[in-house]
């Protein structure tokens, strides 16, 4: 019954989005692609495969980091502005139910979209004869997955207790920082200030590592850059938790809340 409930939630999201006229960035995807394959040849002569790689891989990255964070932080927000929450936990639907259901709603949208973009993304390399290895390229979408995940999950808990504007400039923050927390880190070290060493750990612990879900250097400049295959488990299980633990929290948060 719970599954059911979540799963119906889920598909409502689902189809709502795609109805939202999402499915356009497909389109604007392969404009930019094809545009790219036509002046990089004259730009960068010689090094235009490899840009063309890393840059498809960074547009299909960043399309879905921005439906994450717009459509993310909107996710329940404008339930409670619209008052049309007060329905739906009048249901027999408990509010970590509602929660998951968006998550999970969002997150198969994004999965979605990441495919299509990827698909076309190979099919423009394979028919312009640019040797990639499919396997990082694969590997390199499926971490891009995850980290939409647990951005849609960043969004989802700042936008159950803040308005739409400051959970999308708090989930952009989040979304920087956590590409940056491994050079906190470093600079914490290199720091003679033990206030500052404390400082960045406890921002390192409290953010999410998001370069461990970034493979596209790796997909980009070749197989042998890959982190080994446990390592890579690791990196996954690490991003499913730390979405698994938001997901708490924002549960947490909203079933607190009063209507």
């Amino acid at each position: 019954m719970v599954l059911s409930r979540v799963g119906v939630i889920g598909r409502t999201v689902f189809l709502e989005v795609i109805r939202d006229r999402i499915l356009y960035l497909v389109a604007l995807f392969a404009l930019v692609m094809v545009i790219a394959k036509v002046l990089l040849p004259d730009i960068a002569v010689g090094a235009e495969n490899k840009i063309l790689i890393d840059l498809g891989l960074a547009s299909i990255h960043l399309l879905s980091v921005v439906v994450a964070v717009f459509v993310g932080t909107g996710l329940i927000n404008k339930e409670i502005e619209k008052r049309t929450v007060l329905v739906l936990i009048a249901k027999p639907v408990s509010r970590a139910e509602f929660i998951v259901g968006k998550h999970l709603g969002l997150t198969a949208v994004l999965a979605v979209l990441i495919a299509a973009l990827g698909l076309i993304f190979i099919a423009l390399l394979a028919v312009s004869g640019i040797a990639f290895s499919l396997g990082s390229l694969v590997l390199a979408l499926l971490f891009m997955v995850l980290e939409a995940a647990l951005l849609v999950a960043v969004a989802i808990a700042f936008g159950v207790f803040t308005s739409s504007l400051l959970a999308t400039l708090l989930t952009f923050a989040v979304y920087l920082m956590g590409h940056l927390s491994q050079d906190l880190v470093a600079f914490g070290q290199l720091s003679e200030t033990p206030a500052v060493q404390r400082l960045t750990n406890i921002l390192y612990l409290l953010l999410p590592d998001l370069e461990r879900l970034n493979l596209r250097n790796q997909a980009t400049y070749g197989p042998e850059l890959l982190p080994s295959v446990s390592e890579l488990w690791g990196h996954g299980l690490y991003g499913l938790l730390y979405t698994a633990l938001l997901l708490m929290v924002a549960s947490v948060i909203f079933s607190r809340r009063q209507f």
